[in-house]
């Protein structure tokens, strides 16, 4: 059952200018529940704008976008801020962490949003720490966190409303090898042990080999599929040997 379909999807701007600019041409995407996908492109192919096309953080200029079954160009703004909230966890370079709030405020705030009881998002919050192994660090603010640190608070975020897909807009960008080794062991465990339908946007050929299917965009079109099922166990044990034995240096 396809979690994700995007149908002919077009994104301009500056639409009627003398400027007017076409980011995607035309995609036709469809994503599986509980299938893990890599979208990797050069810069300037359009990975951003079909990312924030995913992620409800845009609309699309054309085109039909059916996500979890909600017809996504029907809905109106509050309904699109409800399904960013409960459908879809967000996972940036950047980490966007709230500076001044400690880890477990920070994996709150979703369920906040959502309306969920104190005690609750209390309790769901600890549960997620645990489960990114940083149950130690519940008091912390992102200051006080390395990168990997906030990388896997900002993981346990994203899961706080139990989300259907979880994006992650290239997660491990800011990391050094060995730490973003730790991050993609995670999103396999997401996906492997809760199901979780995750689409990561990446340059790197060597964490989109990881995933079931390698989506290729390069201006604004999609130019190949490759089915990756075959070799994603192997491309995983090879990548975590190479980042086992690269002991040095660390943002872990």
């Amino acid at each position: 059952m396809s979690i994700i379909k995007l149908d002919n999807i077009v994104k301009k701007f500056y639409i009627g200018e003398p400027n007017e600019l076409e980011i995607l041409h035309g995609i036709s995407l469809e994503v599986e529940e509980g299938e893990f996908v890599s979208i990797v492109g050069p810069s300037g192919s359009g990975k951003s704008t079909l990312m924030n096309m995913i992620g409800v953080l845009d609309r699309p200029t054309s085109g039909e976008y059916i996500l979890d079954g909600i017809n996504v160009g029907e809905a109106d703004d509050s309904e699109l801020s409800e399904i960013r909230n409960q459908k879809i966890g967000f996972v940036f370079q950047t980490y966007n962490l709230i500076p001044k709030t400690n880890a477990l405020k920070n994996i709150e705030l979703p369920m906040l949003y959502a309306g969920i009881e104190r005690s609750k998002r209390i309790k769901r919050a600890r549960e997620l720490l645990d489960l990114v192994e940083m149950g130690d660090r519940d008091k912390h603010l992102p200051e006080e966190l390395s990168g990997g640190q906030k990388q896997r608070v900002a993981i346990a975020r994203a899961m706080a409303n139990d989300p259907a897909i979880i994006l992650a807009d290239e997660p491990t960008g800011a990391l050094d090898s060995k730490t973003g080794r730790l991050v993609m062991d995670l999103f396999h465990k997401l996906n492997k042990e809760k199901n979780k339908t995750i689409v990561l946007i990446t340059h790197s050929i060597e964490l989109a080999s990881e995933t079931d299917r390698i989506i290729s965009i390069r201006d604004g079109n999609i130019i190949d599929v490759t089915d990756n099922t075959k070799n994603r166990d192997e491309n995983i044990k090879k990548n975590s040997q190479f980042n086992t034995n690269n002991t040095e240096g660390g943002n872990e």
